[in-house]
């Protein structure tokens, strides 16, 4: 059990995503080097993460290797993961959060198979329905979170106020927002649009007390201009407007390669551009914001990209730190507990 308020352990599912231990270990020492102070449990095959870890001395001094060599594929589907699972790292690793041995847990794995173990373990908020998926977008002004980004397909009014809440507390603890913003999405800004689900929560949104301030409907092209500090959905058009975005951002990256290399004066263009592009890659650069967090659960589970590397893990792992230091899971807790005491939820 974690003995000091002030300790800060991390769980590691070492062996999920593409690259196993080949980005975990790295991005680990990466997040070691800014946050020495942060301990952490990695899970998976000692005869793989040892090799790494004894290249980071000061990793190593923070760090306990829980062997194990089963792990959960890709391709498995959840069902079969889950009934599989006893002794894989995702697994092990989740277990370490309930029992208390560690504030979170970080993993690249099968993301149908971690939804699915975390929310049997780990078991959801009470109060809370369902979970959501939420990860942070690089908007023309701050960061904004936005969720549900595939967890729930199909959810009604109250689930889109609980999403509401748990972005909220999300945004005050990544943005430093006392009161965030908070929109729904929906196909336009007229309070007779949008599908009955997303009437009603606007509804109880506009009528209760909850950690953000209501803002009204948002639309699509609304998210990336960062009208709102949270943008809150259901499942199905979250992830559609998540790939949409992320297809756009390989469209353009490939059209501006192909442009500044297609002519000698091109190319004399772009070494002229060089550093306002190194700029704006930086800025937008999709590892920077890796991380697909699991709201609602008594834990945090956090969802590297599968195919992350060292850098992306780390953001990963840094989502999972400042969520812990802002005592998330404890403050979803009473916010929610205070919403479903209003006479205007009710």
């Amino acid at each position: 059990m974690l003995n000091q308020v002030d300790l800060i352990t991390i769980a590691v599912d070492a062996m999920g995503g593409d690259y196993g231990v080949e980005s975990a270990i790295p991005g680990v020492a990466l997040l070691n080097k800014k946050n020495p102070e942060i301990h952490f449990m990695i899970f998976g095959d000692e005869n793989h993460i040892y090799p790494l870890l004894n290249r980071y001395k000061n990793l190593k001094k923070v760090s306990q290797v829980v062997h194990t060599d089963k792990m959960v594929s890709s391709d498995e589907k959840p069902s079969v993961a889950l009934r599989a699972s006893k002794g894989t790292s995702m697994r092990m690793a989740i277990e370490a959060v309930k029992n208390g041995d560690a504030c979170a847990i970080v993993s690249s794995g099968n993301t149908g198979a971690l939804m699915a173990m975390a929310k049997i373990i780990l078991k959801t908020v009470s109060g809370i329905h369902r979970p959501a998926i939420a990860s942070v977008f690089p908007t023309l002004k701050n960061d904004t979170i936005m969720l549900d980004l595939g967890a729930n397909v199909l959810v009604d009014a109250e689930n889109l106020v609980q999403f509401a809440v748990l972005g909220a507390v999300f945004a005050k603890a990544h943005n430093d927002i006392a009161v965030p913003s908070v929109g729904l999405l929906n196909v336009g800004s007229e309070e007779t649009k949008g599908p009955e689900h997303v009437r009603g929560a606007a509804s109880i949104l506009s009528n209760v007390d909850f950690p953000g301030r209501y803002y009204g409907f948002v639309e699509g092209d609304d998210i990336m201009k960062g009208v709102v500090d949270v943008v809150v959905s259901d499942g199905y058009a979250g992830n559609i407007a998540l790939k949409a975005a992320e297809g756009v951002s390989n469209f353009t990256q490939y059209y501006f390669k192909k442009a500044f290399r297609s002519d000698p004066f091109a190319v004399l263009g772009g070494l002229l551009a060089f550093f306002a592009f190194r700029r704006c890659n930086k800025r937008l650069d999709p590892r920077a914001y890796n991380g697909g967090v699991f709201l609602g659960l008594n834990g945090l589970c956090i969802k590297s990209h599968g195919g992350s590397d060292a850098f992306a893990f780390s953001n990963a792992l840094r989502l999972a730190v400042e969520l812990t230091k802002h005592g998330y899971v404890n403050q979803i807790a009473d916010d929610i507990s205070h919403l479903m005491n209003q006479e205007s939820f009710l």
